[in-house]
């Protein structure tokens, strides 16, 4: 039997572009079991466990059709209204989930990285990959509202677009990724943005077509509705609803489009957080 051996020179000067792939793909075991670590420590002391993966987006569209649905009468471009904000919310949740986590790698795992040495890149993958598993189960879950609703003779289709759905789930894993490292490294400096993401992520929502159909934004604030276009989430989401329902506003730019700003982001927030992660201990 050969024995594998790796040997590495930990040095602290290095290139900023030495992104120390080779180092990630040898780490990949830690990679698994850091994703077993956040699904058992999460949910071990909880009463509901796993269930909690269903009960928040089941609640929150429950809500959403009550509050945006028939008190505010906010088309659903003539989907079924829990379908609709269900298809939102699933793919928001793991955008955003992906980003709030990573956004806190350094100050959640300071402890961890000032006493033992493996790449710190790890840390964030290991964030897209368990929330990986929870956006598995609430998609199960939009697929048997998407059965339920088919059986009762509601009106959607499945488009050609639902080929587009493993690159959609990776633009949103890489999106959030990219944003995610970018202000972990700048709160290693300026803490306030740690209390300010959340509420900042809570307002991006209303900014993307999670409650409402880009056509409707288009036509009722036509003078207001290019920051909604340009949000990078809201062609992602909008495939992803022409994929699984048949309706959106699905265009081949608008996807280039977020393709193009998801690849600037994961660059940038790769090469900063290889930067700040050589010294950052002193600083959190």
């Amino acid at each position: 039997m050969v024995k594998e051996e790796h040997e590495w020179t930990i040095e602290a000067d290095s290139s900023l572009f030495d992104l120390k792939l080779t180092e990630v793909w040898a780490y990949r075991d830690l990679l698994v079991l850091l994703v077993r670590r956040d699904f058992v420590s999460f949910y071990k002391q909880t009463i509901l466990g796993p269930l909690w993966f269903f009960i928040q987006p089941l609640f929150t569209t429950i809500i959403f059709t009550f509050i945006f649905g028939n008190l505010a009468g906010i088309s659903t471009d003539s989907l079924p209204k829990p379908l609709f904000y269900m298809a939102g919310i699933t793919a928001w949740n793991y955008f955003a989930d992906c980003l709030t986590k990573t956004s806190s790698v350094f100050k959640d795992n300071a402890a961890i990285f000032g006493k033992v040495y493996f790449p710190r890149l790890i840390m964030p993958l290991s964030i897209v990959v368990s929330n990986l598993v929870r956006f598995g189960v609430q998609m199960a879950l939009f697929l048997i509202l998407m059965a339920y609703y088919y059986i009762s003779g509601a009106h959607f289709g499945i488009s050609w677009a639902i080929c587009l759905f493993p690159i959609i789930v990776i633009l949103m894993a890489l999106l959030g990724l990219g944003a995610g490292m970018i202000i972990s490294a700048m709160t290693t400096k300026y803490r306030d943005l740690a209390f300010l993401i959340t509420f900042g992520v809570q307002l991006l929502m209303y900014a993307t077509t999670v409650i409402y159909p880009l056509s409707e934004a288009i036509k009722k604030y036509p003078a207001y509705a290019w920051i909604i276009e340009y949000n990078p989430m809201t062609p992602i989401i909008e495939t992803f609803r022409y994929g699984f329902l048949g309706e959106g506003s699905f265009s081949w730019f608008s996807l280039g489009y977020a393709t193009m700003v998801t690849i600037v982001l994961l660059l940038f927030g790769t090469l900063v957080f290889n930067k700040v992660e050589r010294n950052f201990v002193d600083t959190v």
